[in-house]
């Protein structure tokens, strides 16, 4: 009988859509802190792989996260993350 329950335990459609997580619940939820100024905490990110246009392929999308404001600099892939920071020093 065990058997026969096992079996069709998983070949139930029910119970296999149905599965309860193994994880331990995530807690309290910290809050983010409020930036004081402008232009103090940045989020940056590349979007690579793109077709070249001017012999440039990649994207610095950087957004300051007080304002939302975003700026975004056309880079050739030769600068990768290693040169970010003189293309933001450089452009601004």
């Amino acid at each position: 009988m065990k058997k026969k329950i096992m079996d069709y335990v998983q070949e139930c459609e029910v119970s296999l859509r149905n599965k309860h997580q193994n994880l331990a619940p995530a807690g309290l939820l910290q809050p983010i802190s409020v930036p004081e100024n402008m232009w103090t905490n940045i989020a940056m990110d590349f979007i690579e792989g793109l077709p070249k246009a001017k012999g440039k392929d990649t994207i610095l999308v950087t957004v300051d996260r007080m304002t939302k404001y975003a700026h975004f600099f056309s880079l050739s892939s030769i600068y990768g993350e290693g040169g970010s920071k003189n293309v933001c020093v450089g452009n601004s």
